[in-house]
């Protein structure tokens, strides 16, 4: 009797473990009701489950197809969530004459909340892996390829997401109101996996930084000190080592090969000159020989991809998107994806990764550009890399008619080719550029003119994490010197720079600069809000002013190395008139409005008063 219990144990727990490993990914691996489009399709992936019939018996959804592609292990399952349906589960029954397996799919309730980001806000960008190891356990996950090495530039170091929720004090008393990390989706490659860029699962967290709850965590500790979560987000690519890379979907799901590489030109997208061999390689190349060009004109994986998105909107509460190198995939998919995503949730912000050398170019991809055409990439923002090349040199330059400040004022002049410029994301640097100390010749007095220009110039600011502390490094020594680990994020770290004791008295004055122009623009709706209005640079001065109705802020930029100047203000009396004085925001030192004296290599940010 005993042996035959044992055998019936044991043929039981073979056929559980059977069912089991029929389904290897369900993707998206749950979803939510009331979603404005009803419609989802779902990725499954089995040993030849192209063979097997699928069932829905539910009140909550309705099949509507079973779509088979050419390879037998996958199948494309659409089906329609009834419009009154509660939160829930229900069956996906797999039959081939008997039933092979079922698997219990999860609808949750969906959230109401507002969400996005805008000028109004201050965006810290990090690289999680660099930044604070709040939990050593997770260092060697089970599984991971790569290890963690402290003493490789290019290796993992252990920062995770414990680690950053741990310093959101630090982070949030420095002025700012949103974050915005580098990928944190799993990346499992035999090295060089750190920067996450080279996805290997679109649907789960890196193990090394923690869990999709973990993310979700974050998230929710933001909300709570009223501070926004900016995901990275990467379609133009992926990892070879992604699991659908070993048994594609289709023959198409992957453009070309890796000997066919990009030539990194998002020029040839709005060139109306372009060859079709150039427009080709931009967008059909591969990134590099490690990541694999995607084909989002493959419906499925279109499909795929969006839903990527919206569940991570949903599951993670985020504010808003930054797509990485939005001018790789196809423009017409990544329009369409955009407007899906605004179907879903109006609000959001789409910030697309635009690095292009040129106003135009850029301009081409904001949304309901002037100069597109028929074309309208439906995104909130994108990033000003003209601006950032302009004032990255401005303050090296000795003024002349087209450099120094006149680099940054040319710049400012061609806004008329975006909708509204006041939406692009403005940056000394980030993680892929020299560090900005280190642009300006590791000089206090440029890094502060840098700062006070981003903090009050028209766009949403995003500072990079370091720029607080005067980290430098050179962007051609190799990347990993240009996100080096964040000094006190480590346990046995002798320096803590997230402590005022354990900053040097530089360090102490750029944070405290950053957070006091920071903390004055949060209540500042002339310069969050306001317009922007500039005079022609003279005499090593640019003059602008952010204003909106009864309030303005006067901002004046003196880029002369050896002498003060002094800045006849009649000239400025269009703005000026019905203003009797103004203060400076850092000296706190009172200005009437006739002449105003400012230092060599120095800036003003003066509050105007009635």
């Amino acid at each position: 009797m005993k042996k035959l219990i044992f055998l019936i144990i044991l043929f039981a727990s073979v056929s559980i473990s059977a069912q089991e490993n029929y389904i290897q990914q369900i993707e998206p691996p749950n979803w939510w009701v009331k979603m404005k489009n009803p419609n989802l399709q779902l990725l499954i992936h089995g040993k030849k489950i192209t063979d097997s019939k699928v069932q829905i018996i539910s009140d909550k959804v309705k099949l509507l197809k079973v779509n088979r592609v050419d390879n037998p292990n996958y199948l494309f399952v659409d089906i329609k969530i009834n419009k009154d349906a509660k939160p829930g589960t229900f069956d996906i029954i797999f039959t081939n004459g008997k039933i092979l397996t079922k698997h219990k799919y999860e609808l949750k309730k969906k959230s109401n909340k507002k969400r996005g980001f805008s000028s109004a806000d201050f965006i810290y960008l990090l690289m999680p892996d660099r930044f604070a190891n709040g939990n050593t356990k997770n260092d060697t996950a089970v599984g991971i390829l790569e290890k963690t090495n402290r003493e490789d530039p290019n290796g993992r170091h252990g920062g995770d997401i414990e680690g950053v929720i741990n310093n959101l004090d630090y982070i949030k008393n420095l002025g700012i109101t949103a974050l915005w990390l580098n990928p944190t989706i799993e990346n499992n490659n035999p090295k060089y996996s750190y920067h996450g860029y080279a996805i290997t699962n679109f649907y789960k967290t890196d193990p090394r930084f923690g869990t999709n709850q973990d993310y979700k965590k974050l998230a929710d500790e933001l909300h709570k000190k009223d501070m926004k979560l900016i995901m990275d987000m990467i379609f133009n690519h992926c990892s070879i080592n992604h699991w659908w890379m070993k048994d594609l979907p289709t023959k198409n799901w992957a453009n070309t090969n890796p000997d066919y590489r990009s030539n990194f030109r998002g020029s040839t997208i709005s060139d109306i000159h372009a060859s079709k061999n150039d427009r080709k390689r931009m967008t059909q190349g591969w990134f590099d020989e490690h990541m694999p060009d995607l084909n989002q004109h493959n419906p499925f994986l279109a499909n795929y991809l969006i839903q990527n998105s919206l569940w991570w909107i949903e599951f993670a509460d985020l504010d808003g998107i930054r797509m990485d190198t939005q001018p790789y995939p196809f423009k017409d998919f990544m329009a369409d994806w955009a407007k899906k995503v605004h179907e879903e949730y109006p609000d959001f912000t789409l910030l697309g990764e635009t690095w292009l050398q040129k106003p135009a170019f850029t301009a081409y991809f904001s949304g309901n550009s002037p100069i597109s055409g028929n074309y309208n990439s439906n995104l909130n923002s994108t990033t000003d890399f003209p601006l950032y090349y302009a004032s990255r040199d401005a303050f090296n330059q000795s003024d002349s008619w087209t450099e120094g400040l006149s680099s940054i004022y040319y710049i400012l002049a061609q806004d008329f080719l975006y909708k509204n410029a006041g939406n692009n994301l403005i940056f000394l640097d980030n993680h892929d550029l020299d560090r900005y100390f280190t642009s300006v010749g590791e000089d206090i007095n440029k890094l502060k003119m840098g700062l006070a220009f981003l903090l009050t110039c028209r766009g949403i600011p995003m500072i990079y994490y370091g720029t607080e502390i005067l980290t430098t490094g050179h962007e051609h020594k190799g990347h990993g010197h240009i996100r080096t680990d964040f000094p006190g994020g480590w346990k046995n770290d002798k320096i803590n720079a997230f402590t005022k004791e354990g900053r040097t008295k530089e360090q102490n004055e750029i944070y405290n600069y950053i957070k006091k122009i920071a903390d004055f623009r949060k209540t500042n709706e002339a310069i969050t809000k306001g317009k922007f209005l500039h005079f022609v640079p003279e005499n090593n001065v640019y003059v602008y002013f952010r204003y909106i109705e009864n309030k303005a802020v006067m901002i004046l930029l003196n880029n002369n190395n050896l002498e003060e100047r002094t800045v006849d203000c009649k000239r400025f009396n269009e703005i000026l008139k019905g203003y009797s004085s103004g203060k400076d925001i850092i000296s706190e030192k009172i200005y009437n409005l006739d002449k105003i004296t400012i230092d060599k290599k120095s800036s003003l940010i003066i509050q105007l008063k009635k």
